[in-house]
């Protein structure tokens, strides 16, 4: 097995459980949750905490953007042992009615091309684990945290959204985009480790909503931060 080239932690800093955001920003506040929380990687900007929540331990780690970036970064956390991926991220909505915060909860990814097609040149369907995808919507049931529950596209291109991208979209079905779901199911699949998402809604592409940043979304992500740290720890790994 290769080692890893990016993420500098040493053997057994990494745990079995591990939420990766996009946003090095987002891992320091819910690295607040953790017990003894204790810095392990910071090389290439891949911030990386491990420590204790409710007797778990559990990793938290910075995923950058996109498909390439996220891939790296699930590949070393698989070699560090990682078994369960649960991405806190953010997306775009598709529905009329999601307001900025709300939750979205994946199951599973559409995308064209890309990192995926390196791994599989003829196409996949990339879905979550189902366990820890109902874990998510029962902690969330549990907890009274309004969500929505569909499938999402992963775009490679931030920029490249033409006028038709949103009824294009969501007239297949599709309720948000975002540009990592599709490579984090994808290789969960292929290495047999369980996945999940728990996206926020940042804008709303079909009310032409514009995009709220990182500090805005913060109040939304302490919020839902307890559905996302008490599912991952309740896994049977």
């Amino acid at each position: 097995m290769p080692e890893p080239q990016h993420i500098k932690a040493k053997k057994g800093e990494i745990a079995d459980r591990v939420i990766i955001s996009g946003d090095p920003a987002r891992i320091i506040q819910l690295s607040k949750n953790l017990k003894d929380a204790k810095l392990v990687n910071e090389n290439r900007g891949y911030l990386t905490y491990t420590g204790d929540y409710q007797d778990q331990r559990v990793s938290i780690c910075s995923h950058g953007v996109g498909a390439a970036s996220v891939a790296i970064v699930i590949e070393e956390l698989i070699m560090f042992g990682a078994k369960a991926l649960l991405r806190f991220g953010s997306c775009g909505g598709f529905l009329k009615p999601m307001k900025i915060g709300d939750l979205v909860i994946a199951t599973g990814a559409a995308y064209l091309g890309g990192t995926l097609q390196q791994y599989v040149s003829e196409h996949m369907s990339p879905v979550p684990d189902f366990e820890l995808t109902q874990l998510l919507t029962d902690t969330a049931k549990g907890q009274g945290v309004k969500y929505y529950i569909g499938p999402v596209f992963s775009s490679d291109a931030f920029y490249a959204e033409d006028p038709h991208f949103v009824s294009k979209w969501s007239e297949r079905g599709y309720i948000a985009v975002e540009m990592e779901c599709a490579t984090l199911f994808g290789l969960g699949m292929m290495r047999g480790v369980r996945t999940a998402s728990a996206l926020l809604v940042s804008d709303n592409l079909a009310e032409m909503q514009p995009m709220v940043d990182a500090v805005a979304l913060g109040g939304y992500v302490e919020k839902v931060s307890k559905l996302v740290f008490d599912s991952i720890c309740r896994a049977e790994l």
